[in-house]
């Protein structure tokens, strides 16, 4: 487990690494998942459920776990959620266009929130901003929060550019556009937390645009 340094008080970012599959259109693939966990020494909340809830419980410790916020329903960002809930009593939140592919992994189950463009949601005294992404993926989200300078993207942006676009329930423009309007937008100093590999910043990944736009003709 990582500390990241923050700005927010006494709110911190905490990181882990899982492994396991990614399952899709009948593929299966090996992926290393990244485990990101906010809050205090009190309460946090969870960012995706990837794989294997006894490896997030060692991220979140002995605190309080007030939500797990997924950024899309992908069955490596997914898998784990239930057993993760049933150790923390958090509810799971998701955005309702997740649907199709939620129903993929956990068929005759439901979430228990629904997430929202521009809703708030609050923990240890600052704001994560939902950002509705979609692109990767119908319902994906970001979350962005001012005090720490950082957005959680998921699978929407990476350090190199976009998220995958060639599986069922996914398009190229529409994940550009998803960036362009709603994340590099974002300061150019802000961090960017994603859902596999290395952080990048928004100012690192902005001037590359041209180049993702030729990539997908």
């Amino acid at each position: 487990m990582t500390q990241q340094p923050t700005s927010g008080g006494t709110a911190r970012i905490d990181h882990g690494v899982t492994t396991g599959t990614f399952e899709l259109d009948g593929g299966v693939w090996e992926v290393d998942n990244n485990v990101w966990v906010l809050g205090d020494d009190q309460e946090c909340v969870v960012l995706d459920a990837p794989h294997d809830a006894t490896t997030i419980m060692k991220v979140v410790g002995d605190r309080k776990v007030t939500a797990i916020l997924l950024t899309h329903a992908h069955s490596d960002h997914v898998d784990a959620v239930f057993d993760l809930q049933e150790r923390t009593g958090a509810p799971i939140h998701l955005h309702p266009l997740g649907r199709p592919l939620w129903d993929l992994v956990h068929p005759g189950r439901d979430w228990d929130e629904e997430l929202s463009d521009g809703q708030t949601i609050e923990v240890a005294g600052v704001t994560l901003h939902v950002l509705h992404t979609p692109g990767h993926a119908p319902g994906a989200c970001c979350f962005h929060v001012p005090e720490l300078g950082v957005v959680f993207t998921g699978d929407t942006l990476f350090e190199g550019g976009p998220g995958a676009t060639g599986r069922s329930h996914s398009d190229f423009g529409t994940i550009v556009d998803s960036i362009t309007e709603r994340l590099l937008t974002l300061p150019e100093d802000t961090v960017v937390h994603t859902g596999h590999g290395s952080d990048t910043t928004i100012g690192a990944e902005k001037p590359h645009r041209q180049e993702w736009l030729d990539r997908g003709h």
